[in-house]
């Protein structure tokens, strides 16, 4: 087995760890409260807090490295010829699952990690993991900047590529 399916499988193996233990509190939260966090104001009220404290650099760290992933694939989708990703996603229903699958391949681990980061940061900033909020807000950070700078990777190397065959 390589080391990147190991490291794949311990940050995922982490993430269900790291989200099970988070459910009982997830659950007396509901009780208590009426209603789920990620359904409240509270959830709205502490997304400002995650941008001080311990939390704040996976703001640059997490969409930097999307990115930089972004613009990988959309070089290598640009070389093959193909149309930017998201566009593709929604015109080719024939290969929709086929692309979403791919997709999901280049970014797993590193939604999974922004998930993990994400519950880190709720321990460090609120004293507690709420699992929906980490599920949202984690993968966020990421989709975005991904799907963007790939699209935009892929368009300059289908602009530039007749210019190198001249």
């Amino acid at each position: 087995m390589n080391r990147q399916v190991v490291v794949r499988r311990v940050v995922f193996l982490l993430l269900i760890l790291v989200l099970l233990a988070a459910v009982p509190s997830s659950l007396r939260y509901a009780y208590q409260h009426g209603g789920f966090y990620i359904f409240s104001k509270q959830f709205l009220f502490d997304l400002p807090k995650r941008l001080n404290g311990p939390g704040r650099f996976r703001f640059v760290l997490q969409p930097a490295v999307a990115i930089l992933l972004g613009i990988r694939a959309g070089i290598a989708d640009g070389r093959a010829g193909r149309l930017p990703y998201i566009f593709n996603l929604l015109s080719d229903r024939k290969r929709r699952w086929r692309l979403l699958k791919e997709g999901f391949a280049h970014v797993a681990t590193l939604v999974a990690v922004a998930i993990l980061l994400d519950a880190v940061a709720q321990w460090l900033i609120l004293r507690a993991i709420y699992p929906g909020a980490a599920l949202l807000v984690g993968p966020v950070l990421i989709a975005l900047p991904y799907s963007v700078s790939r699209a935009l990777a892929n368009r300059c190397v289908r602009v530039q590529k007749p210019a190198q065959t001249t």
